[in-house]
């Protein structure tokens, strides 16, 4: 079964090596640092930034298993948002099941 990656369709996250102007440029992100915790693992800091300008980044996977949106490790969103929620870098999108 074929299933679309979920994008990135914003993030407010600045001072990340692969947000430019609340776009992430990093081919995919992985999400949740514990099962119920949705830091955005690929976060780093950086003045620079990366990625691929041409590309917005996709969900390529998702520890958080307590969200709604997890089926099998995979984000079932049509799309997620990423920004500051308790100085950490998380999905937005994220719902508790």
């Amino acid at each position: 079964m074929a299933m679309k990656m979920p994008t990135v369709q914003k993030c407010s996250v600045s001072d990340c090596a692969y947000n430019t102007e609340q776009a992430c440029h990093a081919l995919a992100i992985t999400i949740g640092e514990k099962p119920s915790d949705p830091l955005c693992d690929t976060f780093f800091s950086s003045s620079k930034h990366g990625g691929v300008k041409e590309a917005t980044a996709g969900v390529g996977a998702c520890k958080s298993f307590d969200c709604s949106f997890n089926r099998n490790y995979e984000c079932t969103a049509s799309s997620i948002q990423v920004g500051m929620k308790q100085s950490q870098p998380d999905c937005l999108t994220f719902q508790r099941r």
